[in-house]
């Protein structure tokens, strides 16, 4: 059976989830049609405690499937893509903070690279995310690859908590050589509301997570608004970075993309674009998108396929 669009039609009530590390997006269709979104806190226990990620489905499921609104029927599916689900173990979790919220569901957990994919309307190429961490994911051929999202401890590069831990990096390297601040340094002493760039060093080891730095990020990219130098290179080297994970992926799976491109600091931010661009294109990847959608929009491609 195919709808009067020639796609498949999608029955029944179905809630696609975006856990990402800073926010959960969270959409619910009902026979196809989109009824219900909301957004939460992040509800990947790499980034928060579980008892902080059921507050946020809960927070999230209150609006989605309120059973107190017109047409409530109770979710039949439930596809969430997050970061943090490297293993059975880490799905299994995930599961049974969702579960309580939809009953009567079949849960499927994806990586949420897998949901870049499929917003970009694609059924194979290269995915990459670029938001408070970085990870990137392809499939051609029945053969899948991934490369990176091992969080910040072990990589995580070219993403935003990486592009603000840099942007401290370089503040106390001047203070080091007995330099006055650039205005890279400038506006991250003001964001912290520092005197000294030593502050930076116990602030950093502090309770201040990854979420506080990578919201800095943008500060990077203002002072190289400004032709600030060394803001610039962290942008550059932050592409290539990313590009890197791209080269990883299509090695294994014998691919050049099409690569699409999502996270918060990649489809905000025009300078990394451009740098990551022609990162790429200098590696012969010249088909690369960044999406134009939110990445939970890729679980009703998902379904009609």
């Amino acid at each position: 059976m195919t709808s009067t669009s020639g796609r498949p039609p999608i029955g029944g009530v179905v809630v696609g989830l975006d856990i990402g590390g800073s926010k959960t997006h969270g959409v619910l269709w009902r026979d196809g049609e989109k009824v219900a979104e909301a957004a939460s806190g992040s509800a990947n226990v790499q980034n928060v405690t579980p008892a902080e990620a059921a507050g946020h489905l809960l927070s999230l499921f209150t609006v989605l499937a309120d059973p107190a609104a017109p047409g409530h029927q109770p979710v039949h599916r439930v596809i969430a893509g997050s970061g943090g689900v490297d293993t059975s173990d880490d799905v299994e979790r995930l599961r049974a903070l969702i579960a309580p919220h939809a009953p009567e569901a079949t849960i499927e957990i994806l990586h949420d690279t897998r949901l870049i994919l499929a917003a970009g309307r694609v059924a194979e190429g290269i995915a990459v995310i670029a938001g408070t961490g970085s990870v990137a994911w392809g499939v051609a051929g029945g053969i899948q690859a991934r490369s990176g999202g091992w969080g910040y401890l072990l990589g995580d590069e070219g993403s935003g908590y990486w592009v603000a831990r840099e942007a401290a990096r370089a503040t106390l390297h001047r203070a080091d050589l007995g330099l006055p601040q650039d205005e890279l340094g400038r506006l991250v002493l003001r964001r912290n509301a520092l005197e000294s760039p030593a502050g930076l060093i116990g602030l950093f080891h502090s309770s201040a997570g990854r979420t506080y730095w990578a919201s800095q990020s943008p500060l990077v990219f203002d002072a190289a608004a400004l032709g600030e130098p060394v803001a610039m290179s962290i942008i550059r080297r932050a592409a290539d970075a990313l590009a890197s994970l791209v080269l990883d992926v299509a090695s294994v799976i014998r691919s050049n993309g099409p690569v699409v491109i999502g996270g918060g600091l990649a489809v905000n931010q025009p300078l990394l674009q451009e740098a990551l661009r022609a990162s790429l294109s200098g590696q012969g990847f010249d088909a690369v998108a960044f999406l134009a959608q939110d990445p939970v929009m890729g679980v009703e491609f998902l379904l009609r396929q």
